[in-house]
């Protein structure tokens, strides 16, 4: 599993936990709908800033988007 595919199904995983829709996130973020779909899908790698921005938005430290789960 690449750091893209760790990213997609973290950044669900954390979306979901936090009961928001993409919707929610992507205003909270100030990205698009379409771009949070295209991430969570693995389709498009973010910006170290993005990255921020999304943490943010969902509490959570940076890094949490980033880390491999323990399987």
């Amino acid at each position: 599993m690449n750091l893209s595919d760790i990213f997609a199904r973290n950044l669900h995983a954390i979306r979901i936990q936090k009961h928001l829709t993409q919707q929610m996130l992507a205003r909270s973020a100030c990205v698009s709908v379409s771009y949070i779909s295209m991430l969570e899908r693995g389709q498009r790698s973010p910006a170290l800033e993005t990255i921020e921005l999304l943490a943010k938005a969902l509490g959570v430290a940076p890094i949490a988007l980033l880390r491999k789960a323990h399987s």
